[in-house]
């Protein structure tokens, strides 16, 4: 949360409109001001999910694909699908755009498809602090990319480099301790080109996915829904279809 002069601005809402609830609970407890505007990361449940409690009427700032990938939910009528008045009103159509919203500088940043087709990068020049959504995934040994979401490595690399080329020292990831600094955003760029270019060599040998996987000891968890990175690497060099 961002308090302005008049009102407050959120970076996403929590993964269920329970969670919505407690959050504004929270929000409620720092300032009377009342929220205006909800800045959406991506378009992953987990980050949308407390709009439907959300007060009415706010502005909903997302990047074009965020919104489109919302709306392929509810025409699917997925389980997870965003409800239709929670849809973002405000769209980020450029790589970089300027806000001032009530007194509040921000630089809002989308350079490629990286974790999802429609992520954002929030900057608060002045504060010098940057909100990384799931590009930073601290959780995690690899980065998250859905492929099923038009996201690629090489765009999470894009975006990556750009989170490095902020005037800032203090990232806020989507998952994770909000202290990342520049030293940790660069080994994880290092550690995906060096997979990369290790899995760019594998293909040239001949080897297969599962080989791969081996390999590298990038394997799916059980736990988990999308693809490992490795598998994701694979299909964009090999032009799999996502």
């Amino acid at each position: 949360m961002i308090v302005g002069e008049h009102g407050v601005i959120v970076i996403d809402t929590q993964i269920s409109p329970d969670a919505g609830k407690e959050l504004l609970g929270e929000i409620a407890k720092i300032t009377p001001k009342p929220i205006t505007t909800v800045i959406l990361t991506h378009s992953d449940l987990d980050h949308i999910g407390g709009l439907p409690v959300f007060p009415k009427g706010i502005t909903i700032i997302a990047q074009e694909n965020c919104k489109k990938e919302m709306e392929a939910a509810i025409a699917s009528h997925a389980a997870n699908a965003p409800s239709p008045d929670s849809l973002p009103t405000q769209l980020v159509t450029r790589q970089r755009e300027d806000l001032t919203i009530d007194s509040i500088k921000l630089e809002l940043l989308h350079t490629a498809p990286a974790h999802t087709s429609g992520d954002l990068i929030i900057y608060l020049p002045e504060q010098k602090i940057a909100f990384a959504g799931d590009i930073l995934t601290m959780t995690r040994a690899r980065p998250l990319i859905h492929a099923e979401k038009g996201g690629s490595s090489e765009g999470w690399i894009s975006m990556a480099k750009a989170l490095m080329g902020l005037d800032t020292d203090i990232y806020v990831p989507g998952h994770g301790n909000a202290a990342v600094t520049k030293p940790v955003i660069q080994k994880r760029i290092d550690d995906l080109v060096a997979e990369r270019n290790q899995i760019k060599e594998l293909i040239a040998q001949g080897k297969s996915l599962q080989e791969i996987e081996e390999i590298t000891g990038d394997r799916k968890p059980p736990e988990e829904h999308s693809p490992p990175t490795s598998e994701v690497i694979y299909n964009e060099l090999t032009h799999k279809a996502k």
